[in-house]
């Protein structure tokens, strides 16, 4: 991959992001000028890092992440992910040299293949989506850049959740990302990576103590993941059954999915991932607004820090 090991990318990485970031989540869907300004309150609550996401209807990725490193002055930027299927493996590998060089090594390109749906909406075919992400790395690892280089080669980290993505992960980058994920999973996925490749898994909270209250707001966040194959069948595989996806969810699935209650609660779900393994969790605040989801990270930020 490059003169640095995947092993030592991810040392690196473990030291660079700390125990727990951000997944943007409602807040990446703000203006740019109300993003910049929140990316600069996550920072200074010390949060150790900002990972978001990609889709086909809103912002590209590593444009993206250009707004959130030009507004942030130390904190890490992670694509959470970059959808391989948006750019060629030239385009992805050329993005991410010209982020690192530019912002002092604090771009992560998260990289993953995304849903059949997204996919298809851009014009591709879903088709084998294993063999399509080594060719992407294999395509990446055989491209030269002739512009300055940043000191470090960017690391890179797959979005994987089932075995053989986390094999592949293990195998050909610093790490994995998975998302829409329970505690359980992170340990099986701490045990197929082996303890060497950095581990960063996404959670979903609610800062609600009334069941009702949270688990209505967690089925809003769970309804489109829902509606995926590959989120549906990684929960198979955790023992989730049809009783557990109709209705918008069981309350035994949107309590493994969603930490919800007061800080403590959150707290101990993100302390779980932790002791199953994680390096470092990204917490995403889910609520209706970006203001609700700013104030419960600031609410949070003391407990969550000292982890």
């Amino acid at each position: 991959m490059s003169a640095i090991s995947t092993t030592e990318q991810a040392m690196f990485l473990r030291d660079q992001f700390g125990r727990v970031g951000v997944w943007l989540g409602v807040l990446a869907l703000e203006p740019a000028s109300r993003e910049r300004e929140i990316a600069a309150r996550i920072e200074t609550l010390g949060y150790g890092a900002l990972w978001f996401g990609e889709a086909p209807t809103n912002r590209e990725a590593l444009s993206h992440a250009a707004i959130l490193l030009a507004a942030t002055q130390t904190i890490p930027v992670a694509t959470g992910i970059a959808n391989i299927w948006a750019r060629d493996a030239s385009a992805a590998a050329n993005g991410a040299n010209t982020l690192g060089e530019a912002y002092d090594d604090r771009f992560l390109l998260g990289l993953g293949v995304s849903h059949a749906p997204a996919v298809e909406l851009r014009g591709h075919e879903y088709g084998k989506p294993l063999a399509a992400m080594r060719g992407y790395l294999d395509a990446i690892d055989g491209q030269s850049y002739a512009a300055p280089a940043p000191v470090r080669p960017p690391a890179r980290v797959l979005a994987a959740l089932r075995p053989r993505m986390l094999e592949l992960a293990r195998d050909r980058s610093a790490g994995a990302h998975p998302y829409f994920v329970p505690p359980r999973h992170t340990a099986r996925a701490r045990e197929l990576l082996g303890p060497g490749p950095f581990l960063a898994p996404e959670q979903a909270v609610v800062l609600e103590t009334d069941p009702d209250r949270a688990r209505s707001l967690g089925r809003e966040h769970m309804e489109l993941y829902l509606q995926l194959p590959n989120y549906v069948n990684n929960l198979r595989e955790l023992g989730y059954g049809d009783d557990d996806f109709a209705d918008g969810g069981s309350d035994r699935l949107v309590d493994a999915i969603v930490a919800w209650g007061d800080v403590d609660a959150i707290a101990a779900r993100v302390a779980a991932h932790h002791a199953a393994g994680a390096d470092h969790v990204a917490v995403q605040s889910f609520a209706r607004d970006a203001e609700t989801a700013l104030r419960q990270l600031e609410q949070l930020a003391p407990m969550l820090l000292a982890l």
